[in-house]
């Protein structure tokens, strides 16, 4: 998976292999090129490589993320840190030290890439202001990601609880011959509104008519604590249908299972940092 963050202008390529962000330090150090020869030879990235500091620092990445590193390799690039004529490229740092967190990658959007620890630290070395920028680019990258996953649980506990409760009021409600029918909606519509009146305190009508400048509907304005207030009703009204009871007694369960159920999930730390939460 690939994508694109913006520091203060540079447009930097990301992808995600093994459940890892790697970075194009080539993208990094184009922010920074003055001149032709500078883009030709990855200037920035081949001299940041010299340093004995960055061969300590990767060294030490590896050996804490890495089961396959070759210590003997790192040992002999070590050995030639105090030569003058030392150099190291990323091609002879991957075969020396059979490392995985510089990768270089062919191609037209090919080039360097590190993971992010790496990437960060190279990052302080051309500028710590440019660093910080990087830092908190991937702080809302992980936000929007983090926010794009409990968007799918959500959805995906929401569909499922969904056709529990629909196939509950079909098989147990709608009559055999309004099956798949206009008039079958009807019934879906009231006992939708079973559940909008026990979570929100209105039914759908209600709503739109107290908010008729409103995009979507109630659930959509929804916070997290409604919403999975909503999917667990929709599972146990589907339960509740099945065992018999009137829409009446069910609506006064439902009802009271909400009100304890919203106590408990307003103040769970765990909720405040889902899409959605206030305050």
């Amino acid at each position: 998976m690939k994508s694109t963050l913006n520091v203060k202008g540079t447009a930097i390529t990301i992808f995600s292999q093994n459940e890892a962000d790697y970075v194009s330090l080539t993208d990094i150090a184009k922010g920074f090129v003055d001149n032709e020869e500078q883009r030709n030879s990855d200037y920035f990235i081949l001299n940041w490589l010299r340093l004995g500091n960055t061969v300590e620092f990767l060294g030490a990445w590896e050996l804490l993320h890495n089961t396959g590193f070759n210590p003997v390799g790192y040992d002999r690039i070590r050995m030639n840190l105090t030569s003058n004529a030392f150099r190291l490229s990323v091609k002879k740092w991957l075969e020396e030290t059979n490392a995985i967190g510089i990768l270089a990658k062919p191609g037209r959007y090919g080039g360097t890439f590190a993971h992010k620890d790496i990437a960060i630290q190279f990052c302080y070395w051309l500028s710590p202001t440019f660093q910080i920028y990087l830092i908190k680019e991937f702080q809302r990258l992980q936000e929007e990601r983090r926010d794009a996953l409990h968007w799918d649980v959500r959805r995906l506990l929401t569909k499922v609880n969904y056709h529990l409760h629909t196939d509950a009021v079909r098989n147990n409600l709608v009559p055999l011959i309004d099956w798949h029918s206009r008039r079958e909606g009807f019934y879906f519509a009231s006992e939708a509104d079973v559940l909008n009146v026990a979570v929100f305190g209105m039914t759908a009508h209600q709503w739109k008519v107290a908010n008729p400048e409103g995009k979507g509907n109630m659930r959509d304005h929804a916070s997290p604590e409604q919403l999975i207030i909503l999917a667990n009703l929709e599972a146990i009204n589907a339960e509740l249908i099945r065992e018999g009871l009137s829409q009446d007694e069910r609506a006064a369960k439902l009802n009271e299972i909400a009100v304890y159920q919203m106590q408990i999930l307003a103040n769970l730390p765990t909720l405040k940092g889902l899409p959605g939460k206030k305050g």
